[in-house]
């Protein structure tokens, strides 16, 4: 066979699920040395796209060439044999197990002779030494992973992904939960891999990220490959159109909530954690969007369950309509009127093996107890039935399992949720994490809706033009600390950052 330009080809690949056609004749090249970015709203295929090559799902017609050598994968074991490797976005480690345990899981180095064999620890330990220590990553290999930050984590599956010696290597939105430190050494670690010659495929919805680290780019849209594209022709406005089909001359709606008299006041809230937040004051206005903006590590997430009721509190006070209010439980916030959308939806967000109607009135079933203990369905259907309507969720019926929905949708459910328990203020932490473009967009008009409606919102966000486009005013933390408070209008990214950088005495 003639030697080809590309290492990895996959050619017409088709793949079907009941239903839908996931997947219609795509195809896609991929250069030896280069970041080969896929984008494309959630449920454009790329997923599946990269499932069929790490031998997840088996493509129903196509054929993949590496090297030039075509391969019929198998399973991931027979992906990574043959010198594919996967970074997925939900990292699943053995939590409870080492770092070099983690590395060399199933593939152990063996000391003695027949079948008196021993793990040979001190090997194990040498080679995942020089492993981390070639991609600067400055952890130690006797460290118990369940104890690292996801950053950590995160370089943890990258150390792992070189280690099987791979010529691709698929990231799944590898920077989801980085700094930006943290990101530029993920890139320098990208770029050596190019030097020898590694390709990556590079799936991410951050667009400026994907221009700066990418050389080409692969956009999808309904399971259709679109084009590919030197990342150096492109520009963000130019990748949205082609993503969802249509120019969005904006990346967030416009805002005509006003916000009005403060509805909650907090006062020097302080963890009784040493390394968690201390002396934390602010207020919140109804009908205001307040981002929360910092590095991570800056405790914005500790600070937010705190307030609903998920973490205990050493100091401080939490007034709200002027009221002095305790918050010991989520049963507390959600009598106060307060609602919390969480970081990790598919890890505390949605019930996966539940309905999309179940999920929607989990919050509040008592709403629908009748007086023999039994479930108003009839109310229940009903509820849910306005509420996924009013939020235009994208779901074949009811009944359909939650986990089968794009990102979007699920999250569209969990504020479907959440508004059915009538809450004033919403805190919702990172609520469009890992969700595309086209999705973003839909989100970010619901939050503008109800800020209109006068709800009050706390938004964190790790994502600069989502903080500056949808805020009021921004509030910035660093270590735990309160760093500073900014009018969304006047505010910059240089100024964020500063704040987020600016450690207390």
């Amino acid at each position: 066979m003639a030697e080809s330009e590309y290492l990895l080809e996959m050619k017409n690949i088709c793949k079907e699920f009941p239903g839908v056609r996931a997947l219609d004749d795509v195809s896609l090249q991929v250069r030896a040395g280069t970041v080969h970015a896929l984008m494309g709203e959630n449920g454009a295929g790329k997923s599946t796209l990269m499932k069929c090559l790490f031998g997840i799902y088996r493509q129903d017609s196509g054929e993949i060439f590496l090297a030039g050598n075509r391969l019929a994968i198998k399973d991931s074991r027979h992906a990574i044999d043959n010198g594919i490797s996967m970074i997925h976005q939900e990292l699943h480690p053995v939590p409870h197990r080492n770092i070099m345990e983690n590395i060399w899981l199933g593939r152990f180095p063996l000391t003695g002779f027949g079948p008196f064999k021993l793990v040979d620890e001190k090997k194990m330990f040498q080679d995942t030494t020089a492993l981390l220590r070639e991609l600067e990553i400055d952890i130690h290999p006797a460290t118990i992973v369940g104890s690292l930050s996801v950053s950590k984590i995160q370089s943890l599956e990258i150390a792992k992904a070189v280690s099987y010696n791979a010529k691709v290597i698929v990231m799944d939105e590898p920077t989801s939960s980085l700094t930006g430190n943290e990101v530029e050494q993920l890139f320098k670690i990208i770029r050596d891999l190019k030097r020898r010659g590694v390709s990556i495929i590079y799936i991410s919805h951050k667009l400026e990220e994907i221009l700066e680290i990418s050389d080409e780019i692969t956009i999808m849209r309904d399971g259709r490959r679109i084009g590919t594209w030197e990342a150096s022709e492109l520009t963000t406005d130019m990748i949205i159109a082609k993503m969802v089909g249509r120019d969005l001359s904006h990346r967030f709606p416009e805002r005509d909530n006003a916000p009005g008299d403060v509805i909650m006041e907090v006062e020097d809230l302080t963890s009784p954690h040493p390394k968690s937040f201390k002396h934390v004051s602010f207020n919140l206005r109804k009908g205001e969007i307040l981002g929360v903006g910092g590095l991570v590590g800056a405790q914005r997430t500790e600070l937010i369950e705190a307030l609903f009721g998920l973490r205990a509190l050493e100091a401080g006070s939490i007034h709200i309509n002027g009221r002095k209010v305790k918050i010991k439980s989520p049963a507390d916030a959600k009598k106060h009127k307060i609602a919390l959308l969480t970081e990790e939806r598919r890890v505390t967000g949605i019930f996966p093996v539940l309905s999309v109607l179940e999920n929607t009135a989990v919050a509040k079933l008592s709403r629908y107890e009748t007086k023999f203990f039994l479930l108003d369905e009839v109310r229940r259907k009903a509820d849910a039935t306005q509420s996924i309507e009013k939020l235009r969720v994208k779901t074949p019926s009811f009944a359909t399992l939650i986990k089968n929905l794009s990102g979007g949708n699920q999250q569209k459910v969990l504020f479907a949720r959440w508004l059915l328990t009538e809450p004033d203020i919403l805190l919702l932490d990172e609520p469009t994490r890992g969700i595309d473009v086209g999705a973003k967009f839909e989100i970010y008009t619901i939050i503008a809706e109800l800020a209109r409606q006068g709800k009050s919102i706390i938004m964190i966000s790790s994502e600069m033009p989502e903080l500056l486009g949808m805020s009021d005013r921004i509030m910035v933390m660093c270590e735990g600390r309160l760093t500073g408070v900014i009018d969304g209008k006047r505010a910059t990214e240089e100024e964020i950052m500063r704040l987020a950088t600016q450690r207390m005495a």
